[in-house]
């Protein structure tokens, strides 16, 4: 990522993360009539510890800088969990020490065991994507529930710009938005740590201009390397379902992440999978 874009991230993520809070939640007095959201610049100069010239220039994107310590003051004062401190850290400190090798081989192979794990799954329909959101692999229960992705080219099997262009995925979810934004929060994971590498700024500004809907869930979405959520489904054979989803990360060389989206239990979601592929449905 170039320097200027990194900045600017940085400087989305303060004002995003900002706007979230408001002063009886971080033990400040109301005060007067707020011309917008959450807390002011100079409150969270206060609860850091920090010059409000200095908060100012941080959030405005400029090339300064920054320690660790002052960092989790930041943090502190923004009440960020984990994932989002890793994210602060990534897009504040000097990158590089994130950037994937040039070396690495951009094909990944899914290994047969993880391969028998996904044929296990027989009922959980189940994907398993790289740190870009691209498809490497699914099972059966996947294919049935979401798309047949043998039918999608490979280079075109990115889970983010799928959700947006593909009307099977769009009118899946009861609420798209909800859905959406659960997989837009590992991606900015993933984004603040790689944040050297060009490809992610160079993907937001491509799927910016091609739809419209996409920079409004982007600016709000979370980060979260690995969000638990129960999602509805209306599926056009199947009806109604419901869902788990657990994120799991599959330990090795490669980054890899394992989505599992588990029958929510006493719901008919198992019985209705099994007779859609089964042909029943």
């Amino acid at each position: 990522m170039k320097p200027e874009a990194r900045l600017e991230a940085l400087s989305e993520f303060l004002k995003a993360q900002r706007s979230k809070l408001h002063p009886h939640t971080v033990g400040l007095p109301p005060g007067t009539r707020r011309r917008t959201p959450g807390l002011r610049r100079e409150e969270v100069a206060t609860l850091a510890g920090v010059s409000t010239t200095w908060y100012t220039w941080l959030e405005q994107g400029r090339d300064i800088k920054v320690s660790p310590s002052v960092l989790d003051a930041i943090a502190g004062a923004l009440q960020l969990n984990t994932d989002e401190r890793k994210y602060l850290y990534a897009l504040a400190l000097e990158p590089g020490s994130h950037m994937k090798p040039a070396n690495e081989a951009e094909d990944t192979v899914i290994s047969p065991s993880l391969r028998r794990i996904l044929d296990e799954l027989k009922y959980c329909p189940t994907i398993i994507s790289d740190r870009k959101c691209q498809i490497v692999g699914w099972n059966a229960a996947a294919a049935h529930v979401f798309l047949n992705f043998d039918l999608i080219p490979a280079s075109e099997r990115n889970m983010i710009e799928l959700l947006f262009n593909k009307k099977e995925l769009r009118s899946l979810a009861v609420n798209w938005e909800h859905f959406v934004r659960g997989f837009l929060s590992i991606f900015r994971a993933y984004y603040g740590q790689y944040v050297a590498d060009p490809w992610y700024s160079d993907f937001i500004d491509k799927m910016t201009h091609q739809y419209p809907d996409f920079l409004e869930l982007w600016n709000a979405s979370d980060v979260s390397s690995a969000p638990e959520v129960m999602i509805e489904f209306r599926h056009a054979r199947a009806g109604k379902m419901l869902f788990n989803l657990t994120s799991l990360q599959v330990q090795g060389a490669t980054d890899l992440r394992c989505s599992v989206y588990t029958p929510v239990q006493d719901s008919s979601t198992e019985t209705k999978l099994s007779k859609l592929m089964n042909g029943s449905h």
